[in-house]
């Protein structure tokens, strides 16, 4: 009887411990989100609102990565004539000059036509798990779900760096 109250104790405290430990899942998540934070990323976890899409009474709410690369080629002129965006993985009305199954928060009908054409250049070189991109004078962001894994990471930051150099 000892022995089994001694295994039953034991194997109590080892469920503890196991379940304080992290998953597979997140330690991939934190390994990404070290080499992010070294290539000059500020990773949040923010919750997105995406727009009405088509069909639906309200925009879904969810708690996303947030992978954003500051600006610092901008002057003061430049900063107050920036109109700030943001753009979606999602089919809505609001989808002037954007690639199919992606449409407008804010900032619709704000860029020129060069500018459009660069920012559809950017959203096709992205990974499929990238859900919405924003742009405001302090910086550019990519909103990642991280599930394409961290050679990804890579090209999230070729297509930013492409918004931060055509100031859009």
């Amino acid at each position: 009887m000892k022995i089994f109250i001694i295994v039953i104790v034991v194997m109590s405290l080892m469920g503890s411990f196991m379940w304080m430990m992290p998953t597979k899942r997140e330690k991939i998540q934190a390994h990404l989100r070290l080499k992010a934070k070294k290539e000059g990323f500020l990773v949040q976890l923010v919750r997105l609102t995406a727009p009405r899409a088509e069909g639906e009474m309200e925009g879904e709410v969810k708690n996303t990565p947030a992978y954003r690369l500051p600006r610092s080629n901008l002057d003061k002129r430049e900063v107050n004539a920036m109109v700030p965006w943001q753009i979606f993985r999602t089919k809505a009305i609001a989808n002037q000059g954007l690639p199919a199954d992606w449409s407008w928060k804010l900032g619709e009908r704000t860029l020129s036509e060069s500018k459009l054409s660069l920012l559809s250049e950017v959203i096709n070189l992205l990974p499929s798990d990238v859900v919405a991109l924003e742009s405001t004078p302090v910086n550019v962001t990519a909103y990642w779900h991280e599930r394409s894994g961290d050679e990804q990471l890579d090209v999230i930051k070729k297509a930013l760096n492409l918004l931060i150099q055509g100031k859009i």
